[in-house]
């Protein structure tokens, strides 16, 4: 049984194929991008993660400590 999407040639995957799958270039560019994004949105999620489990053990949360000498 195939499903109308599969029989009119549409669907998600091969619209995804034909747009960015077929020509190197652009696939390449699209994996390219795709993973300069991945890593900023990992390092973004990990650097909140990270401040989130270690409120009042940084330096800048220690009164003394993070002070900085006024001008």
């Amino acid at each position: 049984m195939e499903s109308a999407a599969r029989r009119s040639g549409g669907g998600v995957w091969e619209g995804l194929y034909r747009m960015v799958m077929r020509r190197t270039p652009i696939y390449v560019t699209f994996v390219v991008a795709g993973a300069f994004l991945g890593e900023r949105a990992v390092d973004y999620g990990i650097r909140r993660l990270w401040e989130h489990n270690n409120v009042g053990k940084r330096y800048e949360d220690i009164p003394v400590l993070g002070q900085r000498p006024s001008e």
